[in-house]
C-alpha cells in the first residue's frame, strides 16, 4: 500500500467518523432535554465542521480549506458566547432579577 493510498484510506475513515458524530449531535440538538445541552450539540456541530473542513484539506492538498476551518472556528465561539449569555440572562429573568 503507496502512502497515497494510505493516506486516502485515513481521510476517508475520518470522513464516515465524523459523519456519525455529526448525526450523534443532530440528535442531541433534537431530544437534549435542556437549552444548555443544545448550546453544546450546536458547539459541538461547529467543532465536527472544522474537523471536516481540516479533512478536506488533507484529502485535497488545498490548504486554503484551513482558512475556511479558522473562521468557522471564530465563527462557533461567538456563537457560543452569545448562547450562553442568553442562558444566563434567561435565567437572570426567571429570578426576577434585570441584566
Amino acid at each position: 500500500m503507496s502512502p497515497a493510498d494510505a493516506l486516502s484510506l485515513a481521510t476517508l475513515i475520518a470522513l464516515v467518523m465524523l459523519g456519525l458524530a455529526l448525526l450523534i449531535s443532530v440528535v442531541r440538538i433534537i431530544i437534549g432535554p435542556t437549552l444548555g445541552d443544545r448550546v453544546l450539540a450546536l458547539d459541538l456541530m461547529t467543532v465536527i465542521a472544522m474537523g471536516f473542513v481540516g479533512t478536506i484539506a488533507i484529502r485535497t492538498g488545498l490548504m486554503l480549506y484551513l482558512d475556511i476551518a479558522i473562521a468557522l472556528a471564530l465563527l462557533g465561539f461567538l456563537a457560543t458566547v452569545a448562547f450562553a449569555r442568553y442562558i444566563l440572562s434567561r435565567a437572570a429573568m426567571r429570578k426576577g432579577d434585570a441584566p
